[in-house]
């Protein structure tokens, strides 16, 4: 059986580290643990993994953001993955910084990168993990906050909250996404 991991970021030095990027970051940290290199390919940074039988596919659209869904497409058609197979990793502001929540579908929640998997790829039906971020931010200084870097205090928990991200989509492709939502959505 064959997955596709979207981690869903901004590509550029000046994005590095920013809270709209932890779904790169995740997607690193998991190709870190299973020991894969990315490499740049059509639309996207990519790197194939194994495990526990399962092979692994992990994107990085190189198409900014706001047109996420091009690369997403492209994959899934390239290497005929079914929209259950596939799961997107995504900032939230909605959540407190270093929830996790996975969702087998829904709105985009004003996410562009979401927004345009679901104008591209012909809906809402894949999974995704939302990576909290906070609201910590004043009234019209929202894009500043996302893309600004972690603050100190949540840098200090990132390690320990990347390696649950990867525990998360390694029990999704594991063990699938009804019980590892039970286990991980608390």
């Amino acid at each position: 059986m064959k997955f596709l991991i979207v981690g869903l970021g901004n590509i550029g030095p000046e994005y590095v580290g920013t809270r709209h990027n932890i779904g790169f970051e995740i997607a690193d940290q998991l190709a870190n643990d299973l020991s894969g290199q990315f490499e740049i390919g059509r639309l996207a940074y990519h790197t194939e993994l194994s495990f526990k039988g399962k092979k692994i596919h992990v994107i990085k659209p190189t198409t900014y953001m706001n047109l996420s869904g091009k690369a997403v497409n492209y994959w899934m058609k390239e290497l005929k993955i079914a929209p259950e197979n596939v799961l997107v990793i995504v900032d939230d502001l909605a959540l407190p910084f270093g929830k996790l929540r996975l969702k087998l579908q829904g709105s985009s929640a004003g996410h562009n990168g979401l927004k345009s998997i679901e104008e591209v790829c012909g809906g809402q039906n894949y999974a995704r993990v939302r990576f909290g971020i906070g609201d910590n931010f004043r009234k019209g200084m929202q894009a500043q906050y996302v893309l600004g870097p972690f603050d100190k205090n949540e840098q200090k928990d990132l390690p320990i909250l990347l390696n649950r991200a990867v525990s998360l989509i390694k029990s999704f492709v594991s063990i699938g996404p009804a019980q590892t939502m039970t286990l991980f959505n608390k």
